[in-house]
């Protein structure tokens, strides 16, 4: 079949820099779809986006839709006809619908009944006449959360739409979008080459657009441009670039065709702590700062323009105009907030709001300050300089940089507690109570910062589950489960043995006055161990293994990680789907069961088979308890198979329920003795 090349763009305003690449894949990702619901093959696809643009480009897509042979079933035949014979109206209305005579059609046979049906061919439709609608559904189904409207039209979109180009092949495909014909003509760059650019054919879009209106259409090919540059200049002064993937993201969707240029500031701003300068030029400018070999702020940064002077003199200096008064403001800050020390600012803290049924910042504060204490007590760390930490930790709220500066909560309390010379554990520990940030982000690897880390994230968990604050869908305004995932990765990557269940206490205790709910430990802590559920889903460790541990209530989440590897690894092994088949059958037998003395009277073994289990129970018993006592999970569980043949054995040659009581029981006591021993590490019988 004959194909072409297919061109779809859509012209606008200025789109949102930080949906850009969503939109684009979005609106890709659903006219493919349709697409291929529409039975139209095609090679490839690609979609392009810069900020006034969102583009479609498909390769070798049919001209037409395949014919398509179709059965299509009618009423059953008891239905279609009366008791003459002669067609009912239901028989007669579908078989006028499908273009036939009752007479023409045929009869299927089911097991259910014989029903009319008929065989037809659907003539496949044109692309050019698909096409207008299939991108208009997409358009619709575009992630926007707020529409817009502009002038006296009354289609809504993200930005104002101005112009819409369809073309297959070198051919205009006719058709309105949101209130905009389909024209050949679309919008070059707003100050570089030609403003208006005709587009010959879908092959050349690309091409005219770069030549003909300044314009890179790739999005890709934009961001890589952009690292290269800043790259190049970072080069130049002997330093490396900030190419924080966000903000090389958000630069690529503000600029058509990037140009990157380097300025400077004046040196005496680098007093100032380097986050604060940072966080306004990337922040506010979007500008990329340059930093020494040491990791030190050099005064040099790069931006990008959407413009290329010959002589860039006047536009260096202007960006250097503009973040000069931002950065003397973070310059004022500092200065101000070093006319006192950190701990000056808790007062204040006193009258900051935590929220309004727990109390101030300065209550939180000193019930963290109490669980950090705790804690390194039980994780043998420094519990003075992690109740020094925890009782600083959040004075720096209360000052005019982080009021002005909201991210750079924490730093510049680990910079002004350095600079009142506290232990660098306690300034670490500041910084590092709100690790990890986001996912991936590091986590705190020291006992003291890893104290105040676990007693900030179980004290927001405690309070707000205490007061019946629950997270609820996609709101989450405490960060409850960035709390809960934190706090489970410390434990299980610093391998910290600690009783979970004791830590909840302990916070329920310092936080009781406050609490409203009664159920409030084990709200969080079945809200952890749900965060811990989808923390193995991410590892691709499946919800049996996970529940298989669950089942054995491990109150230490590091010992419930080592249980749930040793699982994973025993699931692995032959015999573990017959030793868990067997676990599943002792369960049955052992919950029908009346009371029976649980010890194994060894005279009482008749058969061979139960006395083998007996003596290869003995032996594993022991080694198993062994390996117990040491964790070691993994090697527990792989010693269980040596129970695989006794226990297969057994079950084919013994017979539980025996006449005699006394060999019942007997029988009964030594399952028993096998379901304790397998039933240490976790519940097996879950897993098949």
């Amino acid at each position: 079949m004959t194909t072409n090349n297919l061109l779809l763009e859509l012209g606008t305003e200025e789109l949102p820099p930080k949906s850009l690449r969503t939109l684009a894949q979005s609106l890709h990702d659903s006219f493919v779809k349709q697409l291929k619901d529409q039975n139209l093959h095609f090679e490839s696809s690609k979609w392009y986006a810069t900020p006034r643009r969102l583009a479609l480009f498909i390769t070798a897509l049919e001209e037409k839709q395949q014919d398509q042979e179709i059965e299509i079933k009618g009423p059953a035949v008891k239905a279609a006809f009366d008791a003459n014979g002669n067609p009912t109206k239901a028989a007669l209305g579908w078989a006028s619908a499908n273009g036939i005579k009752i007479e023409e059609a045929q009869r299927l046979t089911t097991p259910k009944g014989e029903w009319l049906y008929i065989k037809t061919t659907k003539k496949g439709a044109n692309t050019v006449e698909l096409v207008p609608e299939l991108f208009k559904t997409a358009l619709k189904s575009l992630p926007i959360p707020r529409l817009m409207h502009w002038g006296d039209k009354r289609e809504e979109f993200v930005r104002p739409v101005h112009t819409l180009c369809m073309l297959f092949g070198d051919n205009l495909i006719p058709g309105s979008i949101l209130g905009v014909e389909s024209s050949k003509e679309i919008n070059g760059h707003r100050f570089l080459g030609s403003q208006k650019v005709v587009i010959k054919s879908a092959d050349t879009y690309v091409e005219q657009l770069r030549t003909e209106g300044r314009v890179v259409a790739d999005y890709e090919e934009r961001k890589a441009s952009i690292i290269k540059q800043v790259t190049d200049i970072a080069n130049s002064v002997n330093g490396k670039a900030d190419l924080d993937d966000s903000l090389v993201e958000e630069v690529t969707s503000i600029v058509e065709e990037p140009h990157i240029f380097k300025a400077s500031f004046e040196e005496r701003f680098l007093k100032v702590p380097a986050e604060a300068l940072v966080y306004t030029m990337k922040g506010d400018q979007k500008y990329f700062p340059i930093y020494d070999m040491n990791n030190k702020l050099l005064p040099s940064f790069a931006f990008a323009s959407n413009i290329n002077p010959e002589d860039p003199t006047s536009l260096i200096s202007g960006n250097e105009r503009v973040v000069r008064p931002r950065l003397s403001d973070a310059e004022f800050f500092f200065q101000t907030d070093r006319k006192n020390n950190l701990e000056s600012y808790f007062k204040k803290l006193e009258n900051i709001v935590y929220q309004k049924d727990i109390g101030t910042l300065a209550y939180r504060s000193d019930c963290v300050e109490e669980l950090a204490k705790y804690i390194a007590n039980e994780i043998n760390a420094d519990a003075t300089k992690a109740a020094r930490a925890a009782h600083l930790a959040k004075c720096d709220l209360a000052t005019t940089m982080v009021t002005e500066f909201t991210d750079t909560q924490g730093i510049m309390g680990m910079h002004y507690a350095e600079l009142d010379n506290e232990d660098k554990d306690v300034s670490d520990a500041i910084f590092e109570q709100y690790l990890p940030r986001f996912a991936g982000d590091i986590i705190p690897t020291k006992p003291v910062q890893i104290s105040v880390s676990l007693a900030e994230k179980i004290i927001t968990l405690v309070g707000i589950f205490g007061i019946n604050m629950l997270p609820k869908g996609d709101k989450d305004p405490f960060g409850l489960r960035r709390a809960a995932i934190g706090l489970i990765r410390i434990l299980i990557e610093n391998n910290i043995s600690i009783n979970f269940y004791k830590l909840i206490e302990k916070a329920c205790s310092i936080l009781e006055t406050k609490l409203k709910s009664k159920e409030t430990k084990e709200n969080v802590i079945n809200f952890v161990y749900n965060r811990l559920k989808a923390y193995y889903q991410d590892q691709g460790i499946e919800a049996s293994i996970f529940l298989a541990v669950l089942s054995t209530n491990p109150q230490d989440i590091l010992d419930f990680d080592n249980r749930v590897k040793a699982v994973k690894q025993f699931k692995s092994l032959p015999e573990a789907e017959n030793l868990a088949s067997a676990y599943k059958r002792i369960n049955n037998i052992l919950s029908k069961a009346d009371n029976f003395d649980k010890n194994i009277n060894e005279s009482l073994l008749k058969e061979d088979a139960e006395v083998k289990l007996f003596n290869v129970l003995k032996n594993v018993d022991v080694k198993v308890s062994k390996l117990y006592s040491d964790s070691n999970y993994t090697e527990a569980l792989s010693a269980l198979s040596e129970l695989k043949d006794p226990v297969d054995n057994f079950f084919e040659n013994v017979m539980v329920n025996a006449e005699d009581v006394n060999i019942k029981n007997n029988r009964l006591a030594l399952l028993n003795n096998l379901h304790e021993i397998i039933a240490k590490t976790a519940d097996i019988s879950v897993l098949y």
